[in-house]
């Protein structure tokens, strides 16, 4: 797509630190502004126990500390999509450092569809207000003096977006390291056409553009990494690299799809990340509940 291309800057590089949660694959994410001290903050991870139902900020924290030893001013806390492999820790990082919570425009659609299974009367009439900002598709903002641009790559699910920050893009789930592959599209509103569409999309911009992607599953032998760049995933990505057509991949992700066992967290995850990470209020004994749909994924 033609109107890609121009989008990433690669004169402009931000300084990128991840943040590894060997507990969900998940990296998390400061991108700072090379001429100030503004940053953003990307798909930050709130630490649950499924078997006691505890949570901990010890992975936020992490981030929390790197951003105050620093001395940065947070802009930004972006959402990729609404993840269901982990809880957001949106709410908790926005309280100690400031920043808007932001996610693609679509998300009222995963609410309406989850709020459903969840028989959440908030999350069914939509309820993107929960979030601080909805980022438009070909949107522009700013971290600090720095263009940034939102692109929708629906597909793993309806919200889904790319975030191209100078040279690097920040592509959620859509993409994996070249040696994992990409996304599942079997989510509900997800759909694998869609999402080697979106694919295709994120690898016209220029090959020289980073990519850092939300979670590595590594195969056995390699240490977890999270960045790549657009030619290397053209040249080697499994799944995606130049010279696989549509029909191919549709067909390989639909089969790989039906094989694979929901995301551990898939359902106290969703049911926090549609409201921005906010936990649900306590009851009239001071506890918070999750439900549990029973028969039902």
């Amino acid at each position: 797509m033609p109107e890609t291309i121009a989008i990433a800057d690669l004169t402009v590089k931000p300084q990128v630190t991840g943040f590894f949660d060997p507990d969900t694959a998940t990296i998390s994410y400061v991108v700072k502004d090379p001429d100030s001290d503004h940053c953003a903050v990307i798909d930050t991870v709130l630490d649950y126990d499924p078997v006691s139902g505890h949570t901990d900020t010890r992975s936020a924290d992490r981030v929390i500390r790197f951003v105050q030893d620093n001395g940065l001013k947070v802009d930004w806390i972006i959402e990729t999509h609404a993840h269901a492999d982990h809880l957001s820790a949106a709410p908790y990082v926005k309280k100690r450092l400031g920043g808007r919570i932001g996610i693609g425009r679509h998300i009222d659609t995963v609410q309406k569809t989850f709020g459903r299974i969840f028989n959440d009367a908030h999350a069914m009439k939509g309820a993107p207000g929960d979030f601080d900002h909805l980022f438009e598709d070909g949107e522009e903002y700013a971290i600090g003096g720095m263009r940034a641009v939102a692109l929708h790559t629906p597909g793993h699910t309806p919200a889904c977006m790319t975030h191209v920050i100078g040279d690097a893009a920040f592509v959620g789930d859509t993409i994996f390291m070249p040696d994992v592959g990409t996304a599942r599209a079997d989510f509900p509103g997800g759909d694998a056409r869609t999402l080697y569409r979106s694919i295709r999309r994120i690898l016209s911009l220029p090959e020289e553009t980073r990519i850092f992607v939300c979670h590595d599953y590594p195969p056995e032998g390699r240490e977890p990494a999270w960045q790549t760049t657009v030619g290397e995933q053209r040249a080697k990505n499994i799944h995606v690299r130049d010279g696989i057509p549509e029909d191919e991949f549709v067909k390989m992700r639909t089969e790989r799809d039906a094989t694979l066992s929901l995301p551990r967290l898939i359902i106290p995850s969703i049911q926090v990340n549609i409201h921005a990470g906010k936990l649900p209020e306590p009851e009239d004994n001071g506890i918070r509940y999750l439900k549990v749909p029973l028969d039902t994924f």
